[in-house]
């Protein structure tokens, strides 16, 4: 079965939300190399409940927090994810040493990630 194993709060201004979630919440965020604006975001040790996630530049005006759900291959359910009526709005991209990740919109506008972890992902 699949669970969301990450998230991301897209903003405006990344920098003015880091501090705010970081002041709000006391989460520990750290500044990723790549992409540029993205900040990695962690909400507590690792043995308790609950996923870490980012706070990152919004690609696109509609997007708000996105979800990122982990699969086992991908490219099935990208395309399981179009026979259900959705669509790929970010194709398939390497996440060096993580694995290989991909947006969509499902039927009701939101959009989400899928994430096929793969430490060989160039």
């Amino acid at each position: 079965m699949s669970k969301v194993r990450h998230f991301e709060i897209t903003t405006d201004d990344p920098e003015r939300a880091v501090h705010f979630y970081g002041e709000l919440f006391g989460w520990f965020v750290e500044k990723w190399q790549t992409p540029k604006d993205y900040w990695m975001v962690s909400g507590g040790e690792e043995d308790e409940p609950g996923i870490n996630g980012a706070i990152m530049r919004r690609p696109a005006p509609d997007w708000g927090v996105v979800n990122t759900i982990d699969v086992s291959d991908l490219d099935a359910f990208l395309a399981r994810a179009v026979e259900a009526g959705g669509e790929v709005v970010r194709e398939k991209a390497a996440v060096p040493h993580m694995g290989w990740i991909a947006y969509c919109r499902d039927t009701e506008g939101n959009v989400f990630g899928m994430m096929q972890y793969d430490a060989e992902a160039r």
